[in-house]
């Protein structure tokens, strides 16, 4: 079913367990692996350096558009 771009937004923040409003690769792995996506690790790992901008190893707020765009590729359906 396609989702909107902010709904896809809305799920990846929701791997931000620790709250602290930054997405971490481990918690970008246990969210894609709770999705039911195979090579979560291999997914976050490639994840993370193509979205994450400044280097500092998690992916922010300001970076969140270009995780979702990147995660779009991998089949989910974005309208």
């Amino acid at each position: 079913m396609p989702m909107t771009e902010e709904q896809l937004k809305g799920i990846l923040r929701r791997f931000d367990t620790n709250g602290d409003g930054k997405i971490s690769r481990r918690e970008l792995r246990v969210g894609l692996r709770n999705l039911g996506l195979r090579f979560a690790g291999f997914r976050a790992r490639r994840s993370l350096r193509h979205a994450d901008a400044n280097g500092d190893g998690v992916i922010s707020e300001e970076e969140m558009n270009e995780l979702a765009k990147y995660v779009s590729k991998w089949g989910i359906s974005i309208i």
